[in-house]
């Protein structure tokens, strides 16, 4: 990442932060946001889903939200994801759905003492399981992960690793310790770069450090004979990708790539159409501005499509 990209993202991300700025666009950015999310509801994504299973791309639901402070939101995003899960059954689809554990109540008390982000995602994981889906647990800031990694090993021990995964973030320090520590599950993990303003402290800050940790990231999820999700639109890391697996023989089934929903939709279709799994990291709901924001501090680009919209 260059001065300038470094320096653009932290702008981009602190002012998305202003209660002024994310009152605009809440108002003015839904047009603009639909360019990012397939819709407010779980049949605008299931219409979605549909519309890229035409092209040989699956899809990953996510309900947008995080980061709520009380039990009544918690429970109320966990019962619309469960009913996302049937609603994607009865449309003749196989739930595969991302959660982050913040908007299911991580950190607060269940009634039964228990971690309530951890009694609402076992919810969520044994819903999709009755019908032969999959729910990937979303990485979250620095600070919640523990607290994830240590629900995700409870699950995957009830549940297997056939239908809970998590995410590793390349930029954190930590990561490729915590990729270590997991191997004994042979865990299904989603390979991010990371999308969170962390301080240099807990996170690599230039591109160079962060694709090169990407890169060892995968290699050595791969390596260790686990199945690995490679999450990124970065062409040059998929073609390494690509030519890794070939090299030491790995097969195609033990990976996929996954983008993101409304990018690089060509890319997705050369990678489906040569025989890999795709798939594309579908968000929806009225929730969406988080998201919204980090995907305009990904890339300057994306910021001219916003003012250009809002004139």
């Amino acid at each position: 990442m260059s001065q300038f990209e470094q320096l653009y993202r932290q702008v981009a991300l602190s002012v998305a932060g202003n209660p002024v700025v994310e009152k605009v666009l809440s108002k003015q950015g839904w047009a603009l946001a639909q360019r990012f999310v397939s819709g407010e509801t779980a049949q605008d994504a299931i219409k979605a889903i549909k519309r890229l299973e035409a092209q040989g791309i699956s899809g990953n639901l996510d309900l947008l939200g995080e980061f709520v402070n009380t039990p009544e939101p918690a429970n109320a995003n966990t019962e619309m994801i469960l009913a996302t899960i049937d609603q994607v059954h009865a449309a003749g689809l196989t739930p595969y759905n991302s959660v982050k554990m913040s908007a299911l109540g991580q950190g607060q008390t269940a009634p039964d003492g228990q971690d309530l982000g951890y009694v609402n995602t076992r919810r969520v994981v044994e819903r999709a399981k009755r019908y032969g889906g999959f729910v990937n647990l979303d990485m979250e800031d620095h600070t919640r992960v523990d607290s994830t990694l240590q629900i995700f090993r409870r699950l995957v021990g009830e549940f297997g690793h056939q239908h809970v995964g998590t995410v590793l973030q390349a930029y954190l320090h930590r990561s490729e310790d915590d990729r270590r520590s997991l191997d004994d599950l042979r865990p299904n993990i989603r390979m991010v770069k990371g999308a969170y303003l962390e301080p240099a402290s807990v996170a690599l800050q230039s591109k160079t450090d962060i694709d090169a940790a990407y890169r060892r990231l995968v290699y050595e999820h791969l390596k260790a004979g686990n199945y690995c999700n490679v999450a990124t639109h970065d062409h040059h890391i998929i073609y390494d990708v690509m030519h890794f697996a070939l090299a030491h023989g790995i097969p195609k089934d033990q990976f996929e790539f996954q983008l993101l929903y409304g990018i690089r939709e060509d890319l997705q279709r050369e990678l489906a159409e040569a025989g890999y799994t795709v798939r594309s990291y579908i968000p929806f709901g009225k929730d969406w501005y988080g998201y919204y924001s980090r995907r305009i501090a990904e890339r300057p680009k994306n910021v001219m499509f916003v003012l250009r919209g809002l004139l």
